[in-house]
């Protein structure tokens, strides 16, 4: 009997197109913004902590950010922030939930040299992606990456219970999944628990909430490549 399916998975921000690039863009409009009332260090620590404090009830994305961003502001200036400064932290939110979608070089022809493979059925491909439900169902379409994946799966949380539910749903064993992204604590380290493999594409940038150490000793299943490029020979050998 063949094997089942191999599911291969990408992570979307900063996977497939830039993301984090953008809230640092956003974050230097901030702290010149804020500069009357507060230093660069003290900002990004307060803002980090009402990110993290704030996770539970806007969940993660531009949204969540913005409102962070606007709490943040108030808590530094003792109530002192104008309204015209708020109304300018909207816009810089308002700007990021519009900006456009630029994918990651190499995506485009990674995608076209694993489709063989998935028009064969030897592996289906999809998307699975966190953040406001709204948003990055609009990135999606708006990469015009949507018609290449089998399936796009947008969570609240990309951890163990979470992975569990769509291998579940899909009919496929961990040992036959492989997750493909930026971010060791969503992407790689939950999935390599569950039993199955991950790929480690490090961005330029992480997110102070996604930063946790690479295992010391490489376990089974945890790849590490510097490009996209290099994913469909990997690919490849998994298939064999």
């Amino acid at each position: 009997m063949s094997p089942p399916l191999l599911t291969v998975a990408f992570d979307a921000d900063d996977t497939l197109w830039h993301s984090e690039s953008v809230f640092e863009e956003t974050h230097a409009k901030v702290l010149a913004l804020l500069a009357p009332w507060v230093d660069a260090e003290t900002l990004e620590r307060t803002l980090l902590e009402t990110e993290a404090r704030n996770l539970a009830i806007f969940g993660y994305g531009v949204k969540g950010f913005t409102l962070s961003m606007i709490e943040t502001a108030i808590d530094i200036t003792g109530g002192r922030i104008g309204t015209a400064e708020i109304r300018a932290i909207l816009d810089l939110g308002k700007a990021m939930m519009e900006h456009p979608v630029e994918l990651i070089d190499g995506v485009v022809e990674t995608l076209d040299a694993l489709a063989p493979e998935a028009e064969a059925g030897r592996l289906r491909l999809i998307v699975i992606t966190k953040g406001d439900l709204f948003h990055q169902e609009s990135k999606v379409a708006r990469s015009g990456l949507a018609e290449r994946f089998e399936r796009v799966e947008i969570v609240a949380e990309k951890d163990e219970p979470t992975y569990r539910r769509i291998l579940e749903r899909s009919g496929t064993p961990p040992e036959r999944f492989l997750m493909i992204g930026n971010s060791m604590r969503s992407d790689i380290l939950p999935v390599l628990d569950l039993g199955g493999q991950a790929v480690h594409i490090p961005y330029r940038i992480t997110w102070a909430h996604e930063a946790v150490s690479r295992p010391e000793a490489a376990p089974p299943g945890f790849h590490t490549l510097d490009s996209i490029r290099e994913v469909p020979a990997l690919v490849a050998r998994l298939l064999g």
